[in-house]
């Protein structure tokens, strides 16, 4: 069948359908957008990594002592999360919070974190005790789980088998350092030549 052909037969067959009219919609909005909307917004935008005040001192999931803390981002193999979790992994650098502030804690943190980044450590653990003697229970517990989620050089953490401080201790695995990925990706190369 030549184009021409399919052309008329298609015009034959749609000859008794009219076009729809164009409908002209409204877009209202639903919400005043007021000042402290706005100051609101900046203060999100402006907020760093760099800068301690984004890891929250107030908005916390509070948790329970025994509760078990775990955390994977997208693209984590199952297989590496469960050899975290089962304790697998060689613990290279420990950091004990007992006896911190919550602000001490925090800072201690994000330097040791950096630290570990900056020596290629990937796997570490973090002690916070399971406050059942703290007011209220569990609270440097939540604040470290609350904290490590926004950390985006985290990629995931579960709390600890018995031997190594159970619910009151917190595995963590950092994600490679770019010099690690590069090096990574070099053997692979090799590897597939």
């Amino acid at each position: 069948m030549s184009d021409n052909n399919e052309l008329d037969l298609f015009r034959e067959m749609m000859a008794d359908v009219s076009p729809l009219e164009q409908d002209q919609v409204e877009i209202t909005q639903k919400y005043q957008i007021t000042e402290t909307h706005l100051a609101r917004q900046t203060a999100a935008q402006t907020l760093t990594e760099s800068d301690p005040e984004y890891l929250s001192l107030d908005n916390v999931i509070m948790r329970k002592p025994e509760d078990i803390i775990e955390f994977k981002r997208d693209g984590v193999q199952e297989g590496v999360f469960r050899k975290l979790r089962l304790g697998k992994y060689e613990i290279q650098a420990r950091l004990d919070l007992h006896r911190k502030t919550l602000k001490q804690a925090r800072d201690e943190i994000l330097q040791f974190l950096k630290q570990c980044q900056r020596m290629d450590i990937r796997t570490v653990i973090i002690i916070h005790g399971k406050g059942e003697r703290s007011d209220p229970p569990a609270m440097m517990k939540s604040h470290v789980a609350t904290w490590l989620e926004q950390i985006s050089d985290i990629m995931c953490f579960h709390s600890a088998i018995r031997q190594h401080g159970g619910n009151g201790a917190i595995y963590v695995m950092l994600k490679k350092s770019p010099a690690k990925k590069l090096d990574n990706r070099e053997k692979h190369q090799k590897r597939q030549r």
